[in-house]
């Protein structure tokens, strides 16, 4: 693959926001001020800002392989951290896509080698869901649900760090938990009942 069509791409890029605004670059790097962290799945097919319909500086964007959000990842806690509590973003969206590879992965009985205990992540929520998940004997829906349940529990780890729940404390701040249909090119809200899911367990994750 010739990567040249690249840096001629970015040229058309930059002439096309300077025949709209000559400004644009220069009121761009004055700083960013984003409302929403968006975290998603680094799938090629999935560009958060395309999908969206933003612009630069709208949305900081963290992207891992199933948009996943385990305490232990030094990355995704830093952006969290950030967002949060330094850039003061109101809203963290976790999105999630059907006919994802990184879920697909988990639910095969194979060896991935270093992307095993990446992939566990994504297993344990296969486990903590498994008598829902059972029930459906469908392959594809079976894999669409547990995309869903995977944005879910995602969510639930955000609201479990301290810079999250010291936000909701702070200011009027929401997670939300989406889905992107690759089929239709629809983002899905999936309502997530965050007060119902958190009853029982807040007590025992509470920091703040």
């Amino acid at each position: 693959m010739d990567l040249a069509h690249i840096f001629s791409n970015n040229q058309k890029w930059i002439d096309e926001k300077l025949k709209t605004d000559a400004d644009f670059f220069r009121n761009l790097s004055q700083g960013q001020r984003p409302q929403v962290l968006y975290i998603g799945c680094s799938d090629s097919r999935v560009t958060a800002e395309e999908l969206m319909g933003t612009k630069p500086g709208e949305v900081f964007v963290h992207r891992n392989i199933a948009n996943m959000v385990p305490n232990t990842d030094l990355s995704v806690m830093s952006v969290i951290n950030y967002a949060v509590s330094h850039l003061k973003v109101n809203h963290i969206v976790v999105c999630g896509h059907y006919y994802c590879n990184g879920v697909k992965a988990a639910m095969q009985s194979a060896d991935m080698g270093i992307l095993n205990p990446w992939l566990r992540n994504i297993r344990d929520v296969y486990r903590i869901h498994k008598a829902e998940l059972d029930l459906i004997t469908e392959e594809d829906a079976k894999y669409k649900r547990l995309v869903e349940l995977n944005v879910q529990e995602q969510c639930v780890n955000i609201i479990k760090t301290s810079d999250v729940q010291k936000a909701y404390q702070d200011r009027d701040f929401t997670v939300h938990g989406w889905v992107f249909d690759i089929h239709t090119g629809k983002l899905i809200d999936l309502k997530i009942d965050f007060d119902s899911i958190l009853r029982e367990i807040m007590e025992i994750y509470r920091i703040i």
